[in-house]
């Protein structure tokens, strides 16, 4: 009664069988990232250019 355990678990591991098999294209990764950061920055600056420049318009 105590092979019983054993006989199990050694067949569970001799009955399965894995295969891993590498893939036929290479794997593609598409990094669509849109950089907004100059924009930002360059308007930025031009209202504070403005804002400089027309000071009667923008009382403090």
């Amino acid at each position: 009664m105590t092979r019983w355990p054993l006989a199990v678990g050694a067949s569970l591991i001799l009955s399965g069988c894995i295969t891993v098999k590498a893939p036929d294209k290479p794997i593609e990764i598409n990094l669509n990232i849109n950089v907004k950061q100059e924009v930002v920055v360059s308007l930025k600056q031009d209202a504070s250019d403005f804002i400089a420049s027309n000071p009667e318009l923008f009382p403090k």
